[in-house]
Formats: structure tokens, C-alpha cells, sequence
């Protein structure tokens, strides 16, 4: 993928969630998302305690995540530009850089 066009390509995959409503997206994010559970069950990853970015977290924890797009379109819809911390595979940083395509595209913007 061009780095570039990043932003635009994850705002696009989110597409196919435009219609799912927020409580779906809650249901299956908390059931199945990595993070949930690890938490849940108190078993952290064994890299918890480690100094690490944002980024990093977001790639540890979320690689192999089956829900990960799921997570970060309800993550959009619920924080917007104040989201904090790691959902969906991505930063802070650059989740409201999604956010800024993504918001653009659901108020009548570009479709793929």
C-alpha cells in the first residue's frame, strides 16, 4: 500500500460498516476483540509494563485481532477526534487522521 493514500484506503475499508449499528458493533467488538479478553480474563500482554508507543501497542496487540476494523469504526463513531489510546490497530495520531477522511466520506464525499 502507498503510504501516501493510507488514510484514504482504511477510510474506505470502513465503508462496509456504514450501515451496522453502534449496538452490533459494541457486541461483537467486546465478544471477540483481543484486547477484551486479554483484559477480561486479567491475563495482560507480557509486554504490558514496557515503555512502549502508541503505534507499538496498536501492532502488538491488534495484528492478529479478527475484529480490528470493527473496533476502529466503532472507535470513529463514538470519540470522533478526541479518541485517546489504541483501537483498531492504530495510534491516536493516526486514527484522527482517519477520522478526518472517514468523516468526510460519510457526509456525502467520495465512495468506493
Amino acid at each position: 500500500m502507498n503510504p501516501e493514500n493510507y488514510y484514504e484506503v482504511v477510510a474506505a475499508d470502513l465503508d462496509r460498516y456504514a450501515k451496522v449499528p453502534d449496538d452490533v458493533l459494541l457486541e461483537i467488538v467486546t465478544r471477540d476483540g483481543a484486547c477484551m479478553w486479554l483484559w477480561a480474563n486479567d491475563d495482560g500482554p507480557d509486554w504490558e509494563d514496557d515503555e512502549i508507543t502508541d503505534r507499538d501497542a496498536a501492532a502488538r496487540l491488534c495484528a492478529g485481532c479478527s475484529v480490528r476494523r470493527l473496533c476502529l469504526e466503532l472507535e470513529l463513531r463514538t470519540a470522533g477526534e478526541d479518541t485517546v489510546g489504541v483501537w483498531g490497530g492504530l495510534s491516536q495520531e493516526d486514527r484522527r487522521e482517519v477520522y478526518r477522511v472517514w468523516r468526510a466520506r460519510r457526509e456525502g464525499g467520495e465512495r468506493s
